[in-house]
């Protein structure tokens, strides 16, 4: 069965590299071999999030989906994905986040904080012949899915050092969650508006 593990600093804080995680809808316009995805449910238990989503992935002519349930605890600081169906007989998926504390003297000179981002997956085909099949473009997805996020996170909350211009209509008045999707879609509006 394979199994990846990967543990990455980044130079964003745990809270934006959860939101990119938890906000599967954006998940086609990033990340690699996700050709769509369809939100099936979504709704609370307790304090978690907790979304149903089927996701499709290709590579070339080959084409699978399947279907997951995200839970997103953000207390605990970390996303829980289990297998509900499609061409895995097993997969599971961790995202483990946690804030790192300011170090004056890191590369450059030049403060250092952000987060440390862990991901594990380990799934398993139900047939010997799909794996053989896509086994390899799951594996290669798979293992750029950390790099894709944290790239991700530096188109919509900027690089480090990088001036970020905060939303419009961003406030207190606006309570309700936004996805960062959107977050930047409303930043790019903006700036072309500007």
């Amino acid at each position: 069965m394979p199994i990846f593990d990967t543990t990455r600093r980044v130079q964003h804080s745990a809270a934006q590299m959860f939101d990119l995680v938890a906000d599967v809808r954006a998940y086609p316009q990033f990340l690699p071999f996700c050709t769509g995805l369809e939100l099936i449910e979504q709704h609370r238990e307790g304090e978690r999030e907790v979304f149903v989503a089927r996701m499709q992935v290709g590579f070339k002519a080959v084409s699978e989906s399947f279907k997951t349930r995200v839970s997103c605890d953000r207390a605990a600081s970390h996303i829980d994905v289990e297998y509900i169906d499609g061409p895995f007989r097993y997969l599971k998926n961790r995202w483990v986040f946690r804030d790192l504390p300011q170090e004056p003297n890191g590369a450059l000179g030049k403060a250092q904080g952000g987060s440390q981002v862990s991901f594990h997956i380990e799934y398993e085909f139900k047939s010997r012949m799909l794996a053989l099949l896509v086994g390899s473009m799951f594996d290669q997805a798979f293992r750029a899915f950390a790099t894709a996020f944290e790239r991700r996170a530096n188109q919509v909350y900027g690089r480090p050092g990088q001036k970020v211009v905060p939303a419009a209509g961003q406030g207190d008045e606006h309570k309700h969650y936004r996805s960062p999707s959107s977050v930047a879609e409303e930043r790019r509006s903006a700036d072309s508006s500007a």
